[in-house]
């Protein structure tokens, strides 16, 4: 595999260097073309502020990071951002949504209605595309949104907590949809997640970072076969990862075993 995101020395400060909140230091990792790499963590370790530097939407203080071979110095348009809330105009129906991405970057709306009605079906909402955001639950807003991001066709989707404000049951249907996409399609994928077993299982690989400031404190290869069902919790390779992460975290007193 060629390399998709290549990370190297990045270092984030916000404010002054004498009271500012230092967010990331030294960080290295290089993601392969095709790839799915979870980034779990704590609060505050800067796994929002990685995607967003990333993406080009937040400058690095310090270091360097290339999409494809090439330095980002700005905004990414070759790449799809999913956030934690879906953010749908209220106005548009869920099609006309989906679209925005397209009419925004000024093409042919209508040249890609196709495409967006193929992406809404694959998530389940081909019934809901003349609908308006206010007649969806969250979990079908956030697929309008997942849509709405693979549009334009991507090389690399890029996901921010995405499952974050879904109840578990949804949370959890929502990651076996995503694994099918990603399959079909095999883009570059980076997701940020507070979830060890929503890491685990979605992943090729998963970058564990320590509190703030953050650094990557280990990266786990996962080695289960895909596709992942809900029986792969029950797998001795999911049970190890994930035993792996949680002493990670039980060891930098992210967690506290009241066992203990």
């Amino acid at each position: 595999m060629s390399t998709g995101i290549d990370i190297r020395g990045v270092r984030k400060l916000f404010g002054s260097a004498q009271t500012g909140t230092l967010a990331i230091e030294h960080l290295d990792l290089e993601i392969k073309q095709g790839e799915f790499v979870s980034v779990v963590g704590p609060s505050g370790c800067g796994k929002s502020t990685l995607l967003r530097i990333i993406a080009g939407l937040t400058a690095a203080t310090e270091g360097s990071v290339s999409v494809f071979g090439k330095p980002v110095r700005g905004p990414l348009t070759e790449c799809g951002i999913v956030f934690q809330q879906p953010i749908l105009l209220d106005w548009r129906t869920i099609v006309q949504n989906v679209l925005f991405n397209i009419d925004m970057r000024g093409l042919d709306v209508e040249a890609y209605r196709p495409r967006a009605l193929q992406l809404l079906a694959s998530v389940g909402l081909s019934d809901f595309a003349d609908k308006l955001p206010y007649e969806l639950s969250g979990g079908m807003k956030q697929r309008a949104a997942i849509a709405r991001a693979l549009v334009h066709e991507p090389p690399l989707l890029m996901m921010d907590e995405p499952f974050g404000a879904l109840d578990a049951l949804t949370r959890e249907q929502m990651r076996i949809d995503l694994e099918r996409i990603w399959l079909a399609t095999k883009k570059t994928v980076l997701f940020i997640t507070h979830s060890i077993d929503e890491a685990v299982l979605l992943s090729d690989r998963v970058v564990v970072m320590s509190p703030r400031p953050g650094r990557v404190e280990t990266i786990l290869e996962i080695d289960l076969p895909r596709p992942r069902g809900f029986a792969a919790r029950e797998k001795a390779a999911f049970n190890g990862a994930t035993r792996v992460i949680t002493d990670i975290f039980l060891a930098r007193g992210v967690l506290h075993n009241d066992a203990t």
